[in-house]
């Protein structure tokens, strides 16, 4: 977490404070102490003496006796705070460069939900997902998982960045190592917890679960989120500093491009270990036991290396609590998609669903993760800006006077064009010679910007609130927002197939 640089230090570095236009001060001697000095009179100030050293005097501006060195220093600290405030908000953005920078890896990002899609239609009549039906199950909750991930961290390196945290070579080092030892370490646990998750719902719709399903399921399961986020995090941490390098913001594009490949790399990964593991579930079904126990032994490494960072070590303590909660949102959003997709009437909205989650969920953490690192450049823990008090008024998101206004009329705009481009591609892929019809566009659009409406408004609010009670809103915010992204975005677009198959329209 970056704190703003305290104007007191800033002053006991650099002031040299005098009695009666000769006596010194060292540069090491802060404002508390001088503030815990007796104020003498003819506007000197006298040090307290060693025999009541650490002893508190109450010396205030409200103070008759207060010097005029001291209020000096008070005017002083309040205009350094101001510059730094203002030095550290960082060079301001055209509307045409922000659109250049976010347009590129959301396009990038909504071509790979559409490719995940793709692929996913192939892979399901492979063997294992004909034997196992359960790893259909498993999809959506490793998917988002892997994405909450992937965009809490592209998000906390970003303003890390922003910040100038890294600009020592050590301190650059220890910080991508801890991060991503830690998103090692998510990965891994919640592969497992992923396993479990999905064998107790198996079990529960067929009333029996077999053991040897069961840890196919948790070896697939945790060597996916295991290796897809190690390369996604690569990749990750390259374009952070590579864009900041190149003179991009990396709010603007870290948090797509985690997440625009990630899919289908990931969706890719399980069905090659899901198949690679049903061939030698019969005959070496040890293999799958060594590798389980593999990524078990490696649990204490992680933990070891990401504690040697402050950040990533609160992280190991508290982080736990969003992701986890982000898994069961969208849980419950998978549950509507599969009683959609269980309708033969609604069955079109499976390959439709990826792409509107994924849409809304890449321009909601780009929101989310600049709201971050403005708090966390101009504002202390618990500080808010003013005008972000309350939630009371949703259209101050987009009219406001706020720092963000501009940047989420953006991503509003954006939700349109992106969305006729991919609706369109679709369409082409599954062999369809005329355009889609009006009808279908009018209401897929219209779910889409409402669920993108909707989640900007949740990010405003919910960054804030966070940041008031204390919170990294980099580790917190993404999780939640991308998971109700998937709720809304799944109940939105079944309304719009149930409102279609109503009116007839096929």
């Amino acid at each position: 977490m970056v704190v703003p640089k305290s104007p007191d230090r800033t002053l006991s570095q650099s002031s040299h404070l005098g009695t009666h236009g000769s006596q010194h001060y060292g540069s090491v001697q802060s404002v508390s102490q001088l503030s815990g000095s007796h104020c003498g009179s003819h506007g000197s100030l006298s040090p307290v003496s060693d025999g009541l050293e650490g002893e508190s005097q109450d010396c205030s501006e409200s103070d008759p006796l207060l010097s005029d060195e001291l209020l000096n220093v008070s005017r002083f600290s309040r205009s350094m705070r101001a510059k730094d405030a203002q030095v550290s908000s960082g060079p301001t953005e055209s509307v045409c460069s922000m659109v250049l920078q976010i347009l590129v890896p959301f396009v990038l990002a909504g071509l790979g939900t559409v490719s995940a899609g793709m692929l996913l239609d192939v892979v399901q009549s492979w063997d294992v997902f004909q034997e196992i039906s359960e790893i259909l199950i498993l999809v959506p909750a490793i998917l988002g998982m892997k994405g909450n991930l992937e965009m809490t961290m592209a998000s906390r390196l970003s303003t890390a960045v922003n910040a100038r945290k890294t600009d020592s070579t050590k301190e650059r080092w220890m910080l991508i190592g801890g991060n991503l030892a830690l998103k090692q370490l998510q990965a891994t646990v919640l592969g497992l917890l992923a396993s479990l998750m999905v064998t107790l719902l198996g079990w529960m719709a067929d009333g029996q679960m077999p053991f040897s399903h069961i840890v196919l399921l948790c070896s697939t399961s945790v060597s996916t989120t295991f290796l897809a986020s190690l390369l996604q995090g690569i990749v990750v941490v390259g374009v952070i500093f590579g864009s900041k390098r190149m003179g991009i913001n990396p709010d603007n594009v870290a948090t797509p491009i985690a997440a625009s490949f990630g899919d289908l790399i990931t969706l890719s990964l399980l069905a090659c270990f899901s198949q690679w593991f049903y061939s030698f579930m019969e005959f070496y079904p040890y293999v799958l036991y060594l590798v389980d126990l593999l990524y078990l032994c490696l649990i204490p490494v992680w933990m070891v290396i990401s504690s040697k960072h402050p950040a990533s070590h609160i992280l190991l303590r508290s982080g736990w609590e969003p992701i986890i909660t982000a898994m069961v949102i969208s849980s419950i959003g998978g549950l509507i998609l599969d009683k959609t997709v269980s309708d033969p009437n609604l069955i079109g909205i499976v390959v439709y669903a990826p792409v509107i989650n994924g849409v809304g969920g890449n321009l909601v953490s780009v929101q989310a993760s600049r709201i971050s690192t403005h708090l966390h450049l101009n504002y202390s823990p618990g500080e808010l800006p003013v005008g972000s008090r309350s939630c009371f008024n949703p259209f101050q998101t987009f009219f406001g006077s706020g720092a963000h206004h501009r940047s989420a009329q953006v991503l509003l705009l954006l939700v349109l064009p992106g969305q006729l481009i991919f609706v369109h591609i679709i369409h082409v892929i599954k062999g369809g010679l005329t355009l889609p019809s009006l009808l279908f566009t009018v209401l897929f659009l219209s779910a889409s910007l409402t669920q993108v409406f909707l989640l900007l408004i949740v990010a405003d609010c919910l960054v804030h609130c966070l940041w008031r009670r204390g919170k990294d809103p980099d580790s917190y915010s993404i999780p939640y927002l991308t998971a109700l992204g998937d709720l809304l975005g799944t109940a939105l677009l079944s309304l719009a197939f149930l409102l279609l198959w109503c009116i007839g329209n096929s």
